[in-house]
C-alpha cells in the first residue's frame, strides 16, 4: 500500500512552488506569525515570550509575515487548490487584524471560527482565551455538514512536546464539513503534525512542510503510528480499564 502522507523540509514558498497546479481539496495550516511578537510589546517584555531564546530559536524561524509575503503565500495556496477547495488560515489577534483582510483579495472568505482554548493563556490587559480561524473557498463548494457551529471550545494543548502545538481535534473539526476520504488536505507549516495525524484519520492524504528538521521527524513518526493503526505518540494517555463485576 503506498504512503499516504508527504512530510518535506522545506521552507512553506519552496514546498508550494514544487507541488502541481490543482492538486489539493483542503489547506489547513497555522503559520508561525513574527508580526505579535515584533509589534506588540509592553512593559520590559514581549507578551508571548523572547522568540529570540535558544528554546524556540531551535524549534522554528518565524514566517516573516509582511503584507508582500503573505499575499504571494495565499496565491501559491490558491494555484494549488483545486476549483471548490477549502481552506482554513488560523491568525493569532494582531495578524488578524494585520493580514486577515488580505485573505478577501484572494480567496471567496465565508466565515470567521473563534477557537476557544477553554483554559486561559497568556496575555496583557487581559488574558488570551482564543484565536481566530479564516474559512474560505476557491470557487464555491459547501460543507458537507449543517450541524457545524462558529466557536469551538477545544482544551489547548498544556506543555506539549512541540512550541505552538496544536490539538488534533481542532483539525479534526476544519476537516469536518470539508474532506472527504481520498481528498488532499495540505498544511505548508506542519509543526507538530497535528494536521497530519487529523488528515489521516479522515482517510485523507496528506502532503505538508516545515523548515525544522525536528518538526519533520515529530510529523513523520506520528504519522507512521497513525498509519498503522497504532495510538498517536503526542495523543492522550489512554484511559484506564474499569473492572466491572458480572452480574
Amino acid at each position: 500500500m503506498p504512503q499516504r502522507w508527504r512530510v518535506a523540509r522545506a521552507d512553506c514558498m519552496e514546498f508550494l512552488g514544487s507541488l502541481a497546479d490543482g492538486c489539493v481539496d483542503v489547506i489547513t495550516t497555522d503559520p508561525a506569525y513574527s508580526g505579535m511578537n515584533e509589534h506588540m510589546s509592553f512593559g520590559h517584555g514581549r507578551i508571548v515570550g523572547r522568540y529570540s531564546d535558544e528554546d524556540n530559536t531551535r524549534w522554528f524561524t518565524e514566517f516573516r509575515d509582511n503584507p508582500e509575503v503573505f499575499i504571494a503565500f495565499l496565491r501559491e495556496c490558491h494555484r494549488v487548490m483545486r476549483d471548490g477547495a477549502h481552506i482554513y488560515v488560523m491568525f493569532d489577534s494582531f495578524s488578524l487584524l494585520s493580514l486577515g483582510h488580505l485573505m478577501r483579495e484572494v480567496f471567496a472568505v465565508k466565515n470567521i471560527i473563534v477557537w476557544d482554548k477553554v483554559n486561559l493563556g497568556m496575555g496583557h490587559y487581559f488574558r488570551r482565551r482564543h484565536e481566530t480561524i479564516v474559512f474560505a473557498t476557491k470557487g464555491h463548494r459547501r460543507l458537507s455538514r449543517r450541524d457545524l457551529p462558529d466557536v469551538w471550545a477545544v482544551k489547548r494543548v498544556h506543555r506539549g512536546a512541540y512550541p505552538t502545538q496544536k490539538p488534533v481535534e481542532l483539525f479534526n473539526r476544519m476537516l469536518a464539513g470539508s474532506a472527504d476520504p481520498g481528498m488532499t488536505v495540505c498544511d505548508p507549516f506542519v509543526g507538530s503534525g497535528s494536521s497530519a495525524v487529523a488528515a489521516l484519520l479522515a482517510g485523507c492524504a496528506f502532503a505538508g512542510a516545515d523548515i525544522s528538521g525536528d518538526a519533520v521527524a515529530l510529523t513523520d513518526r506520528r504519522c507512521t503510528a497513525v498509519a498503522a493503526g497504532r495510538p498517536d505518540p503526542l495523543g492522550p494517555p489512554p484511559r484506564p480499564r474499569i473492572y466491572t463485576a458480572p452480574p
